[in-house]
């Protein structure tokens, strides 16, 4: 109980330092701080709901930080996060005074065995019947704090999808800034860069197999200007890193395609550091080699 009752004067203390921020941005936050306030005046409540008055101020200054195309979900939260601080203090409140309607009805039961008996069983029995109409209403307000909880925790998945947009968002900004890598590599390497995907694994470039010459893993004359324009790339996103993974036929196999691929890389100027061979199976004449670039 100790422990409740310095978390609830935190709270108070919270809400005392923090509401004037609020209150100059956003005035529902404004409304929300009063009813936090309104709960921590009361005093049959004031120390009650210590935990979910935290939530709910936190949730209140959320409101401040997040983006405005977010401030809306925000405040949707900060709502549900107050009225179940609202609902869980009620419902403490009811059981404390159950409590002590229990305390008072075993009280009245023994002194009802030094007075008159029959008052003290009708007195016990009025007192049980407003104990059961009191739990009547806390099991009404535990299943009204329930049902605010999965609305809390439905805006939290909402708040989640809207995480996923950014990371889209990010990701979409990540292959604006590729797509600008890419053109300036053409350009400093004065030949096109082989058509790429985006994948889980990174940006993947296939290599066809008139890279090398016939049957060695040589490459040919205009292998080296692939070369040239993917050593350029790299050296256009100084952070990323590459991984070449080769397939053989019948001649070569995948291992020595991928060692040349990026011994070529490291003379034209990238750290062999960030570059990584692997052989894999047979390819074809439209896939010898794959180019993977992850940031």
């Amino acid at each position: 109980m100790k422990a409740w009752t310095q978390l609830a004067l935190a709270t108070a203390l919270t809400l005392s330092t923090i509401g004037a921020a609020t209150a100059a941005d956003d005035p529902i936050a404004v409304q929300l701080n009063q009813r936090l306030r309104a709960l921590q005046a009361d005093p049959s409540s004031n120390e009650l709901a210590a935990f979910e008055r935290l939530q709910a101020q936190q949730a209140i200054s959320d409101i401040q930080e997040v983006r405005r195309s977010q401030r809306e979900r925000a405040q949707y939260v900060a709502t549900r996060r107050v009225e179940i601080a609202e609902a869980v203090a009620r419902t403490q409140a009811a059981q404390r005074e159950l409590s002590r309607l229990d305390r008072t009805r075993s009280e009245l039961l023994v002194e009802a065995s030094r007075r008159d008996a029959e008052r003290a069983r009708q007195e016990a029995d009025r007192l049980r019947l407003q104990a059961q109409i009191q739990a009547e209403e806390t099991e009404r307000l535990r299943q009204a704090a329930e049902a605010e909880t999965l609305a809390r925790q439905d805006a939290e998945l909402a708040l989640t999808s809207v995480a996923g947009q950014q990371s889209a968002r990010l990701s979409a900004a990540r292959q604006k800034e590729a797509r600008l890598a890419r053109e300036e590599a053409e350009l400093v390497a004065g030949s096109k860069l082989p058509a790429s995907k985006f994948e889980a694994r990174g940006e993947v470039f296939t290599l066809p197999a008139s890279l090398f010459a016939s049957g060695s893993a040589k490459l040919s004359a205009s292998g080296q200007d692939i070369v040239n324009a993917l050593a350029a790339y790299l050296q256009a996103s100084p952070k990323a890193k590459a991984r070449i993974e080769g397939y053989g036929d019948k001649q070569t196999n995948g291992q020595r395609r991928a060692d040349a691929l990026r011994d070529a890389l490291v003379a034209a100027g990238v750290p062999k550091a960030r570059v990584q061979t692997a052989g894999k199976g047979t390819g074809s004449a439209a896939k010898a080699a794959e180019f993977i670039v992850t940031q």
